[in-house]
């Protein structure tokens, strides 16, 4: 019998020994896989869903848009205060009636999206600064709801018992309330408690006014999912080998809760904004949010709902903007979920 050559061997051991081989290939220039977090796996799952993409630009071209509204007016030369049917450079910018003189409410290259009704105002720029209150107002309503709810809920869900009782309570009184009913009457209540009915309320005032009532009623419903979260971890292995080991409540909570509920928290905040910023939207359309001469989307739907017969247009642009918005960012929050989590898929 003979016995192996030298040569032999050391194809035997270049194949038997991983850490060779790994040095042969790194040697050689190849690359070794490595292993991906759960953040690298969601990116990569959601830059495959192209309808995520697609909404995630546009919404980045929203706020984009919003962020550089001063900017894009000053270089278009117009803005959304000036009535310029009084301007005597344009003499002929309104009818007799009032209404938008030329076709499609007044479309120029002086006025790109025409002119308002009555007032002779920029429609264009008008949309720029309507979509900018909108969207800085829905950005901190969600902020503080969203930062309100996962406080209350992780509070409730982890430490249970009476304090479990006495939040949930609260959360079922602020449940109780009839939101839309609440707004119209509890918004002039806001305002005249610090300006007297013979001065006008100033912008900022009701600005601060409305960002109280929705952030005041609108952090339950994430409250509660948080809270439902909790108690599904709480009694986790990883969870109680934290309490074993000695740790306090707050790294508990931050190490090991937290990271956990994100997504449906993430989740939740993409479908809280929209939806605030359909109310904002609501209060100003029926008079008891923002008012002349703040720019914004409900009002210039309340305008464009008494001249739609006459003048179409005006509530073609605000109407095409803010469903196209609000869509993408609902499209954008199925998403996220699903990237966080393809078991869900739609």
């Amino acid at each position: 019998m003979t016995s192996p050559t030298k040569a032999e061997d050391s194809g035997s051991a270049a194949v038997l020994d991983p850490e060779l081989t790994a040095a042969d290939d790194v040697a050689k220039g190849e690359k070794q896989p490595e292993g991906r977090s759960p953040g690298q796996l969601m990116w990569q799952r959601f830059k495959r869903d192209r309808t995520g993409v697609v909404s995630a630009c546009v919404v980045i071209f929203f706020f984009v848009v919003a962020a550089c509204a001063p900017l894009i007016a000053k270089l278009y030369g117009k803005n959304p205060y000036t009535l310029y049917a009084q301007e005597p450079e344009y003499p002929f910018l309104l009818d007799d009636f009032a209404m938008p003189t030329g076709s499609f409410g007044g479309m120029s290259g002086d006025f790109w999206f025409g002119v308002e009704p009555k007032l002779g105002r920029d429609v264009f720029t008008m949309l720029l600064y309507g979509m900018r209150t909108s969207l800085y107002m829905a950005v901190v309503v969600t902020a503080l709801c969203v930062a309100t709810g996962v406080i209350i809920g992780m509070v409730s869900g982890y430490f249970g018992g009476r304090v479990d009782y006495w939040l949930g309570r609260v959360t079922d009184f602020f449940l109780a309330f009839p939101s839309q009913l609440f707004f119209i009457a509890f918004m002039p209540v806001v305002t005249a408690m610090f300006v007297s009915p013979a001065d006008e309320t100033p912008t900022y005032l009701r600005a601060v006014a409305i960002i109280l009532v929705m952030w005041f009623l609108g952090w339950m419903g994430l409250a509660r999912l948080v809270r439902s979260s909790v108690l599904s971890l709480a009694e986790r292995e990883f969870v109680e080998a934290a309490k074993v080991s000695g740790a306090s409540p707050w790294r508990i909570v931050r190490k090991e809760i937290l990271p956990n509920i994100v997504t449906p928290i993430l989740v939740q905040a993409t479908y809280i904004l929209p939806s605030t910023i359909l109310t904002i939207a609501f209060l100003s359309f029926i008079g008891v949010g923002f008012v002349e001469p703040t720019p914004d989307w409900g009002r210039m739907f309340a305008v464009g709902a008494d001249v739609y017969e006459q003048d179409p247009m005006f509530m073609f642009f605000p109407g095409v903007a803010l469903v196209t918005f609000v869509l993408a960012f609902n499209l954008l929050g199925d998403s996220v979920r699903d990237a966080f989590d393809p078991k869900t898929g739609r």
